[in-house]
């Protein structure tokens, strides 16, 4: 017997004697029974994971290694996201104990799947399948999309561990090479030969080691010509090394431009081991910083539970993986446990909490034909759901992919940094050159030593990558910081065009009002009852998804009005719908629509319909074999917030136009109530395009908000197109800013987003113009005649270091952004 048996069998020993001992002494691992048998006939089975398996099949014990039912199990434990089953309470103690010691043979997730892309957080143009480094400026790529699995702390753990590595090869040669400058430290002899030798060895170490990877970027740069930060990392520290390991081997090749009062050549070994170190350091530090920009997308992505509980066409029930459930599945989601996948509640009523889509903390009631979104928790009481939209199709993923393609997109703003770092590293290049020749002609002596410092500490301080990343840092910071709020950049662009806009056009239906619109009366003009009428118009409005369809369906059920079949169906986009209803040709929709079919409305029947517009409704007119038959007036109330959001938009400074598809009465009713700017009514999808392009035309800044098919065509004319939360695909599709919610407060909290973000990205350019302006001329050593100050390489790389670290502690100070 193993010793985990023995620890096993021990544990059972400690049980109440009677029935339970004696089931827990015939389930003990060294006995025969069933539990045993059922193993060995599915030893595929997964080690401890959670609702892998029907009653039927068995899971080990990971303490003791015996077969326990999941199902029946009375000992489990919750650890990282799996529940763990025991045979007996002593073997769950022990686990709770140290978990790990009892998992340390699970795989560890990879890094990422097969076949995942990377691109580079500077240049989202580079990608590639599996990781790298970007072959324009040296940085590793970055999944396009994040995983859960993937082991962020991997690459920062190595990096810690090289710091830390060249930390202690470093010291003792910048001991050695300072200490009888510093601290007055003289060696005898020959210790002082013994030192030298210490140095040189200890410093190629370092810069052949901790160094290669700069070396090997550097070079891949000049393969595209591409230069960049490393380009000059490479070399500096290439030269220093290079300088000095001639200069201690065959000092006698120098002239007496490197030999200093006592006609020895200095060596710079502390130099190059310094900076390789602290340009390590840096890499440390801004991977690090770096890092944290991803956090919100991560923490989206963890919403999404791993599991879903499926019921079958017999009515039991088992868990599968997430990604195994299909639309048109039948799930049940129990109290507290998250909602998997985007559908629609069948049977059960519930609370559920969507914080996570709205940021409202209140739970919201569901039952029977309420939609519900995967991610969200159910709170109070079981739902059975359909699934409708699963994987990549469901609101949250959306949400993800939306946001990693506004991450990895470029700003305009981008365009100055690009312009820059096209001549920038050339250009260093010629100002070490230049002040190598200036310090080797002018200097004091030893002048061409002087002159070696200038050109290394020129290379080294002038980083570029500061310049690089001053503007994608923040982008993907207050995209990340956005997605938190409901709101969601399509791409970088937005972001900057957003903070410019001085005009909001929005739609009526779904933008100003809830969307969902109440019949309010039906009128006959002609033979037909009432009752007819609105079982033709439900026939004509089943097929469609508008808003005002489902007002006349719903209303057609809760008068008792059976629903008629509609053949010949067709949808005139911004008029109406049309076919053929129990074998008669009909017509639902506005005036214009009856004005392309030739279709008198009458002169009272217009009458009525204004009557009915003066009070906020919306009138439909139905036509049944090619006359008037009646109309319907549909009312939809405006959203509690939308008040308010225009008070504060126009407090804003912005200028809101209302462009609807509603009659001009109903529309100017609306407008009256808020204060909008202007209105314009009666129009088509082509007709709000073409007002978009019209204030465009005039020199507005245009943000377009809509929900509806109707509305794409303005939104992508508009220079910021709103989908309003809830809206149709097309319109998501279609604009460069999604609201959640679909509240129009949101627009301000977006366009103070783009205000701060546009804010930090000129404070990251001007910073690294800043610092490249002043420190290559004092690395370059102009204020020496005047102050006798220069720059030793070793301080020009903490400032290089230093500099990409400020550049990404700036651009997360918007994660505190209020969006």
């Amino acid at each position: 017997m193993s010793a985990q048996e023995k620890a096993c069998c021990g544990s059972h020993a400690k049980e109440p004697e009677g029935v339970a001992a004696e089931s827990a002494a015939a389930s003990c691992c060294h006995a025969p029974s069933l539990a045993h048998e059922d193993h060995a006939q599915h030893d595929h089975s997964h080690h401890g994971h959670p609702h892998d398996h029907h009653a039927q099949h068995a899971v080990k014990d990971p303490v003791c290694g015996m077969s326990v039912d999941p199902h029946t199990a009375r000992h489990r434990a919750d650890f990282e996201g799996h529940t763990y089953y025991f045979c007996a309470a002593r073997c769950r103690e022990k686990f709770l104990a140290d978990p790990a010691s009892y998992l340390g043979e699970r795989p560890k997730p990879p890094a990422a799947p097969p076949g995942t892309i990377y691109t580079c957080p500077m240049h989202p143009e580079v990608q590639q399948v599996g990781p790298g480094d970007c072959p324009k400026c040296g940085m590793a790529l970055e999944p396009m999309m994040p995983n859960l699995d993937e082991d962020d702390g991997g690459e920062l753990r190595h990096l810690s561990r090289r710091f830390w590595t060249l930390v202690a090869l470093t010291l003792p040669v910048f001991l050695l090479a300072m200490g009888p400058h510093l601290f007055g430290w003289h060696l005898p002899m020959p210790w002082d030969g013994v030192a030298a030798w210490a140095e040189a060895l200890l410093s190629s170490v370092v810069v052949l080691w901790g160094g290669a990877s700069f070396f090997a970027r550097g070079w891949r740069s000049l393969r595209p010509w591409s230069p960049n930060m490393y380009t000059l990392i490479a070399l500096g520290t290439g030269v220093a090394w290079a300088y000095s390991m001639v200069a201690f081997f065959l000092p006698g090749v120098f002239p007496d431009g490197f030999r200093d009062a006592h006609g020895r050549v200095g060596v710079y070994f502390e130099s190059a081991a310094v900076i390789v170190t602290l340009v390590t350091l840096g890499d440390f530090l801004e991977l690090r910083a770096r890092r944290r920009t991803g956090a919100a997308l991560k923490a989206l992505l963890g919403l999404a539970p791993k599991t879903a509980r499926r019921v079958n066409a017999d009515g039991s029930e088992h868990d599968v993986a997430l990604e195994d459930v299909q639309a048109g599945d039948m799930l049940r989601v129990r109290p507290g446990e998250k909602v998997p996948v985007d559908g629609v509640v069948l049977d059960g009523t519930s609370h559920v909490d969507e914080a996570m889509l709205t940021g409202e903390p209140l739970p919201v009631a569901k039952r029977a034909d309420d939609r519900i979104t995967g991610g969200t928790v159910n709170q109070d009481g079981a739902l059975t759901m359909r699934a409708e939209k699963v994987g990549a199709d469901t609101l949250l993923a959306r949400i993800v992919a939306l946001v990693a393609q506004a991450q990895r997109s470029k700003a305009p703003l981008q365009r100055v940094a690009d312009r820059v770092a096209a001549w920038f590293v050339p250009a260093v290049v010629a100002v070490a050159v230049l002040a190598f020749a200036a310090w080797a002609v002018w200097g004091p002596e030893p002048r061409l030593a002087h002159a070696l410092i200038a050109l290394v500490s020129v290379l080294i301080i002038a980083c570029p990558c500061a310049l690089g990343l001053a503007t994608p840092i923040s982008i993907m910071v207050a995209s990340g910081r956005g997605a938190h709020e409901g709101v969601l950049f399509k791409d970088a662009a937005a972001i900057e065009r957003l903070r410019d806009v001085d005009t909001l056009v929005l739609d009526k239906t779904g933008t100003l009002t809830e969307g969902k619109p109440a019949l309010q009366d039906v009128v006959s003009t002609g033979a037909l009852p009432w009752d007819q009428l609105l079982a033709v118009a439900a026939a004509l409005e089943r097929p469609s998804e508008h808003p005002l369809a489902r007002a006349i369906l719903a209303g057609a059920a809760a008068r008792g009005v059976k629903v008629l079949e509609v053949d010949a169906f067709r949808t005139l986009t911004g008029g109406g719908v049309r076919g053929r209803v129990a074998g008669r040709d009909a017509a639902l929709g506005n005036a214009r629509l009856f004005e392309s079919l030739r279709i008198a409305i009458g002169d009272e029947a217009r009458q009525r319909a204004d009557a009915m517009r003066k009070d906020g409704a919306t009138v439909m007119f139905l036509a049944v074999d090619g006359a008037l038959a009646g109309l319907l007036a549909v009312a939809d109330r405006l959203k509690p917030s939308t008040p308010q959001a225009i008070a504060a938009l126009h407090a804003a400074g912005l200028r809101i136009v209302m462009l609807t598809g509603d009659n001009a009465v109903t529309a100017q009713a609306v407008a009256k109530t808020l204060g909008i700017d202007a209105v314009h009514a009666d129009v088509s999808p082509a007709d709000k395009a073409a007002v978009v392009n019209a204030l465009r035309a005039e020199g507005r800044r245009v943000a377009m908000a809509g929900d509806g098919i109707n509305d794409a065509p303005a939104l992508a004319a508009a220079d910021i197109g709103i989908a309003m939360g809830g809206g149709t695909d097309v319109a998501i599709e279609s604009a460069q800013l999604t609201l959640v919610k679909g509240e129009l407060t949101a627009i301000l909290r977006a366009r103070a987003l783009s205000q701060a973000t546009v804010a930090n990205i000129r404070q990251n350019l001007f910073f690294a113009f800043v610092y490249n302006a002043l420190g290559v001329p004092l690395a370059a050593g102009v204020l020496y005649p005047w102050l006798g100050l220069t720059l030793s390489p070793m301080v020009a790389a903490l400032a290089m270091s230093l500099s990409s670290v400020s550049v990404v502690g700036n651009a997360l100070r918007l994660s505190r952004q209020r969006a």
